[in-house]
């Protein structure tokens, strides 16, 4: 799998995905503090350990680098960045039942947007699965050579 590279200072910073999503039912926001082990157990039992923690680390950051998509006031996915490297987007997750909402494309720019608004020009998307998906979404291009990156020497569980 490649990094991908997402130009942020070419995203609009256009918010209206936030009111497409609450037509749906569906809020998109930052988790507040008690609601870290809520948000770290749901990806860990969602998903997996390294994304539980890579979601702790996000809800350590202050501000939280995190969003969350909710419905009928249950976890249905969330997003993250700056929790593996700075400047980097990821882990990001949608419930198998809620795909196809655009849930993970408004968790992915909620994400982007924060970012740009912190300042940053680029965004590096770790480890991508679906690059078509990305591409898509925020005209995000393969970075050459970038596989496996940073997670080429990632400590094995014992």
């Amino acid at each position: 799998m490649h990094d991908m590279l997402v130009k942020l200072y070419d995203l609009k910073n256009d918010w209206n995905f936030i009111d497409v999503q609450e037509k749906l039912g569906i809020t998109i926001r930052k988790p507040i503090g008690p609601e870290k082990s809520v948000v770290v157990n749901w990806a860990r039992v969602n998903f997996a350990e390294a994304w539980a923690n890579e979601v702790d680390i996000a809800l350590s950051n202050m501000p939280f680098t995190c969003y969350v998509a909710i419905e009928d006031k249950e976890i249905i996915g969330f997003a993250c960045y700056d929790s593996t490297a700075l400047g980097m987007f990821g882990p990001t997750g949608i419930s198998e039942k809620c795909r196809g909402k655009g849930t993970g494309k408004a968790l992915l720019l909620a994400c982007m947007l924060d970012m740009k608004l912190k300042g940053y020009a680029y965004a590096v998307i770790g480890g991508v699965g679906p690059a078509e998906f990305y591409h898509k979404a925020v005209n995000a291009v393969i970075i050459p050579d970038s596989g496996p990156g940073i997670y080429k020497e990632l400590l094995k569980k014992i």
